[in-house]
Order: structure tokens, then sequence, then C-alpha cells
């Protein structure tokens, strides 16, 4: 199986996305031209230039020459300087405001536009800051892609779907996707776009996804309960920890890393890698980039009104309560982690502290912040070349976990004749 074979997902990659963007809208941040008044509104907010190439910037990457090197993400970098503690295209708090959109593709540039615009200018933009929209959303069932089955499983106080390749699957490997959606938002068709992205990227490892319990009728600890249930029934089904990889983006990112605490404090044996995109790992919003990315968060920024800010997750518990916001707690003991994360989002702080505490306590991190980028930017799929190229760069990933543990496996020794 290719590394990333792409081409299901143009059927998909527009029935869902984390904000309420038209088909059109869609079509005119695809570099397509169509008219509606949301595109027409959207176009205008970005400005005369949108429908062109922008000036490109020293190390910009735009059009096809993004499509090309997307999938290069990592891929010529050895072990050690994959898991260096500052990677070449990682942004620093005194870099980043004077770099700007330096390094922002054209489509990238202009689909923050029109989720800036969408978010604070639009009639759902306060729905969709404190997470009504999402909790009230109605999708049609999700049409599952020739190359993959679909199998549900009835836990009782959720329910999980298992996506698996028809061809070449890996039995042995399994990915537990934990989705976002601020602890308030139940799965989302594109979190099953998101695990046939898994799945092809570790050449067929099976994706289980488990629609956990969400607030406000389900606070803390419900989420972290079906998350460590999910685990428990996994190893039920013969994987053993090495062969788990946890993966979330937003609220499902800091789950991951709440699921690996309580297991290691449990005595359990740590999962194979963790992939967490934009995780939200401090519910308290400490952090310095909430203040400094206020505004600049196109997604979240400009207003205290936000799910970040009034949230039932955590009930009547502590906020810092690692098992509730990870950040405030410890890694020793850590298996190798991904963050990704964009540096125009509010949440910056926690994937920047989660990675300076976790190397510090001895875990190997990648840590890649997506200059210009926003909040969950891996949800435009491959319609942008930064999102192509984090999902390239979470299956290099995947195959340097599965190259050491190859490299682990005792030489068989022959037998004498």
């Amino acid at each position: 199986m290719a590394l990333i074979n792409f081409s299901w997902i143009k059927r998909f990659e527009k029935q869902y996305h984390e904000v309420p963007v038209t088909e059109d809208a869609i079509g005119t941040a695809s570099g397509e031209t169509e008219g509606s008044s949301d595109a027409e509104a959207v176009e205008a907010s970005c400005g005369a230039d949108s429908d062109e190439p922008a000036e490109k910037a020293d190390g910009e990457v735009s059009g096809d020459e993004g499509d090309n090197d997307a999938v290069k993400a990592g891929a010529g970098l050895d072990k050690a300087s994959y898991f260096a503690d500052k990677q070449d295209d990682e942004v620093t708090e005194d870099e980043g405001d004077s770099q700007e959109a330096a390094g922002v593709s054209s489509r990238g540039r202009v689909l923050s536009r029109m989720i800036s615009y969408i978010s604070n200018e639009s009639s759902v933009g306060k729905s969709l800051k404190t997470g009504e929209l999402r909790k009230k959303m109605q999708e049609p069932v999700w049409n599952v892609p020739a190359p993959f089955n679909m199998t549900g499983f009835d836990m009782g106080d959720f329910t999980m779907k298992m996506l698996s390749s028809k061809e070449d699957p890996d039995l042995d490997h399994v990915i537990l996707q934990l989705h976002g959606g601020g602890y308030m938002g139940s799965i989302r068709n594109a979190y099953y776009v998101f695990a046939g992205l898994y799945n092809e990227l570790s050449h067929g490892m099976n994706v289980l996804s488990p629609d956990y319990r969400v607030a406000p009728e389900n606070p803390y600890p419900a989420a972290l309960e079906d998350a460590f249930a999910s685990y428990e029934w996994l190893l039920g089904r013969g994987y053993t920890p090495d062969k788990i990889i946890l993966a979330g983006d937003s609220a499902g990112g800091g789950l991951c890393l709440s699921l690996c605490m309580y297991l290691r404090d449990k005595g359990m044996q740590m999962p194979m890698g963790i992939i967490a995109m934009s995780p939200w790992a401090d519910l308290t919003a400490s952090g310095e980039s909430y203040e400094r990315n206020f505004d600049k968060d196109p997604l979240y920024g400009g207003s205290r009104e936000s799910l970040i800010y009034i949230n039932a997750y955590p009930g009547d518990h502590d906020k810092t309560d690692p098992y509730i916001s990870p950040m405030f707690g410890s890694f020793k003991g850590f298996p190798p982690m991904l963050i990704q994360v964009g540096s125009n989002e509010m949440l910056l702080s926690d994937s920047e502290t989660v990675a300076a505490k976790a190397r510090a306590e001895g875990v190997r991190v990648r840590l890649h912040v997506y200059e210009g980028m926003f909040h969950d930017f891996q949800m435009a799929y491959t319609a942008i070349p930064e999102s192509k190229k984090a999902w390239a760069e979470a299956g290099r990933f995947i195959d340097i976990l599965l190259e050491e543990e190859r490299e682990s496996e005792p030489v068989p020794v022959p037998l004498p004749l």
C-alpha cells in the first residue's frame, strides 16, 4: 500500500468540516471559482488577491509545489533528528510575531480567513465558538469508502467503530483514535475520514474510534473512563500495549495524554506511541498563548464566551487535575510522541509546555509548530499543503515506530546442522 493514497478521500473531504463551510466556499479555498453569497463574503474578507497566488515569502510552500513537497515531511530525517529538541520549521515565541504569514501557503491563508469570517462575523459564529453548533449538528450515516470495512460495537455506555482495510490489513497493530470536540461534541464523520487516513498512513492498521460520552450530560471522568474501557477492550481482543498507538486531536489529543497517565498510574504497560494534533491539555487556559494569540486565533479568538473558557467537562473537579488537564501532570515513562499545533492557536502553549516537560523527563517528542495555522488545521485533509504535510508527518512517525519495533526484535539464531 502506498504511503499516501488519497484518491478515495476526494469524495468525502467536503462531507464534514469542523466549521460549517459551504461547498461553494470550500471550492474557493481549493482554487476553484464559485459565486455563492457566503463565498463572496469570505472572498471580500480575504482581500482582492485571494483568488491569486499570494506573493511567496521565504520558505513558503504553495500550489503544486506544496502538493509535491507535502509527503516529504520528516521523510529524510533519521530518528535522532526526527526527535530533536527543535525541528527545522518549529517556531519559537520570539520568532512567531516577526514571521507573521511567512511559510503559509496561499490556500492555507485563505482558509484561515474563511474560518475567521465564519467564526467572528457570521450568524453561526457564537454557537460555533461555544460548541453548541457542533453538539446539535446532524449528519447522514457515513458512506464507507470502497477500500475499507467498518464494524460497530456497543459498549453499553458508549459505542465504537473499527475501520479496517480490505487489502493487506495489518492485524498485529491498532490505532485508538480519540476524537475532538471540546469534551462536549460527540464523534463526527470527519473522524471516520481521519480513521481512513490513519489506516493508509500506517500501512493497514485497524483504527478504533470510540464515541465516548461527553458533557454536560456526562462530565469528568466519563470520557476518561470510556477511553480506558476502549483500551482494555483492545487488550481483550489480543492486542498488546506495544502495538497500540493512541491518536487524538484537540480534546481527544489531551485525552490521549490523560489516558497514558492513567495507564501508568495503574502500573500498566505504555502504548507504542502518541499522535496529538492541537491537543487541549490545559483546561485552565493559563498558557501565555491564550493571551498572545487571543486576536490571532481565527476559530476561538476574540471571545471569552467560547468553550475554552466555559466548559462543563470538569464539573466540580479541580481543572488542574492531570486527568483533566494533563499539562499539569508528569510525563515520565511516556512513549514517543508527535505533537502538531498551529502557531496562531490560543492552545499553542499547551503543546509547547507538554513537549518541554516531556523532554525534560526523558520522553522523545517531535513538536511541530505549523506557522500561520489554526486549531485542528488537519481537518482540511488534503485541501491545503500544511494539512497534507501534517498527515504525511504522522505517517513518518508511525514508520519510525515500526522501524524501531523491527530493530528490537531478536535475531533468530540458526540451529546447528
